[in-house]
């Protein structure tokens, strides 16, 4: 028998053997081409749980390893390589290998590497990316505000990524601020910053800055700020009702708005100092048992570090038998009221007539004046012919 080497022919059998082991081997190599892994990118919000799958077409039972970013082992055929126990293996199949990661961190993110171990090594990246939301965004001023003055009101949001959008709004009106951000490692620190001026009026209302991000799925991180406007006070004495008669109480009350509000009450009498027998309780001056002695202007007076503000009051103490109707002013006022009315009613009505009447009077005189016009025309014509006539009979004599 020849050798191969000699260039002389196989055995019959020989031949056959070597073409079925080349069947053999192509299917083997086609097989292990056949075989594949998919990944699919993950992303989940700091403290949440994500889910990292490995899909596996014709699985053979080849090793499959799954790896971390820093390319530490974390399974390898369904075994734990790495004491992380945030990592569990929830399934391993032939068609998936599944993978929950609880409480991620910002350090967990990165591409996760599904590797599959056959004659040839199939490998595919799952992109964990790990979002940071915003807490409640901080309300910070600057300084107090003073009516008349500008405040400046800064919204932060230290920790976000990516960063968050931070706008102002008041009465559900969006008010324009200036925004700016700082990165700190992987994460971003906004701030927006908004100035505006204040009246006393704006004391008490409510500036809303409200964060958006994408880890928030479309909710909104609110904080309201009720605004401080400190301004000066002002004051306004409640008089008693009714006539002040001797033996009667007196209680004088004075309002006082401010802010902040006046630490004291003051109360003064005119030209002179207040009865012995006053009591002063708060804002309240009280005069009991009155007489015509107690007649004069009281004032309160009403201070704080913005300004200050008084207010007066007369008192008229009369004679318990004297006849005094106090309610009488507001019937006189009205009954006042509607006579003026009548007369500008009166008035009114005599203005036509005498329109009327000069219009009326004025069409009878053009009536008039233009019939006056054709009897003039009339006379002329008739003057006019009579002298032609007379020319004309001294024409013929």
């Amino acid at each position: 028998m020849r050798s191969a080497g000699s260039g002389g022919h196989w055995p019959a059998g020989a031949a056959a053997a070597a073409a079925l082991a080349g069947i053999a081997l192509l299917c083997v190599a086609g097989g292990a081409r056949a075989q594949e892994v998919q990944a699919e990118n993950v992303t989940v919000a700091e403290g949440g749980q994500a889910e990292i799958n490995c899909r596996l077409h014709q699985y053979d039972g080849s090793i499959v390893v799954i790896q971390n970013p820093s390319r530490q082992t974390l399974f390898f055929n369904g075994t734990r390589a790495l004491k992380d126990e945030r990592f569990q293996l929830v399934e391993f199949t032939q068609k998936q290998v599944r993978i929950v990661l609880s409480n991620a961190r910002l350090e967990d993110e990165g591409g996760y590497f599904c590797q599959l171990y056959t004659d040839d090594t199939h490998h595919q990246i799952a992109i964990l990316t790990v979002l940071v939301p915003p807490e409640n965004p901080l309300v910070e001023v600057k300084e107090q505000a003073v009516e008349g003055g500008e405040v400046e009101l800064t919204c932060i949001v230290p920790r976000s990524r990516p960063a968050a959008t931070l706008r102002w709004y008041r009465d559900r009106t969006l008010i324009p601020g200036i925004s700016s951000k700082q990165e700190n490692g992987k994460v971003f620190s906004i701030t927006n910053v908004l100035r505006f001026r204040v009246e006393r009026k704006d004391h008490g209302s409510i500036v809303t800055c409200e964060a958006t991000h994408p880890a928030l799925r479309g909710q909104q991180k609110q904080t309201q700020y009720v605004l401080d406007v400190q301004y000066s006070p002002t004051v306004r004495i409640r008089p008693p009702q009714g006539v002040m008669r001797e033996g009667d109480t007196l209680v004088l009350t004075c309002a006082v708005n401010g802010n902040p509000p006046p630490t004291r009450i003051n109360w003064y009498r005119a030209n002179d100092s207040l009865p012995e027998r006053a009591l002063i309780e708060g804002d309240t001056l009280t005069i009991p048992s009155l007489s015509m002695l107690d007649n004069g202007t009281y004032s309160c007076l009403v201070e704080n570090k913005h300004g200050r503000s008084s207010d007066q009051y007369v008192l008229v103490v009369y004679d318990p038998g004297a006849i005094v109707e106090a309610q009488t002013s507001v019937p006189y006022a009205i009954v006042g009221g509607i006579l003026a009315l009548l007369v500008f009613l009166v008035i009114c009505v005599l203005i036509v007539m005498v329109w009327c009447s000069i219009r009326q009077k004025g069409s009878y005189l053009t009536h008039e004046a233009s019939g006056l016009d054709e009897h003039g025309e009339a006379r002329e014509a008739f003057l006019n012919g009579g002298d032609g006539h007379k020319r004309k009979e001294e024409f013929f004599i």
